[in-house]
């Protein structure tokens, strides 16, 4: 069963967007970044922070997909047993 989470970990895909799609954010299963695209529209030199506010919010929203996935995943491995330690 480990064998099978650390798999879903690493070959699940999350994309997060933000701006209106204008930043993606790819992560797997672990929350690993996989790929980031940025449209050049959103590319302001004049307000780099927006950029960033941008870049985190497309983050957090892979990650928030990640994380019900991969939930979802284990819930079905482990027939929805609360096994203490696995954060899923």
């Amino acid at each position: 069963m480990q064998q099978k989470l650390m798999d879903a970990q690493q070959n699940l895909r999350a994309e997060g967007t933000a701006g209106g799609e204008m930043v993606k954010v790819t992560l797997n299963g672990a929350k690993d970044l996989q790929s980031i695209s940025i449209a050049k529209d959103v590319m302001d030199p004049e307000d780099p922070g927006m950029l960033e506010d941008l870049i985190l919010a497309a983050f957090k929203d892979a990650a928030k997909k990640a994380d019900d996935a991969m939930a979802k995943y284990s819930g079905g491995l482990t027939g929805g047993l609360n096994i203490p330690g696995l954060k899923m």
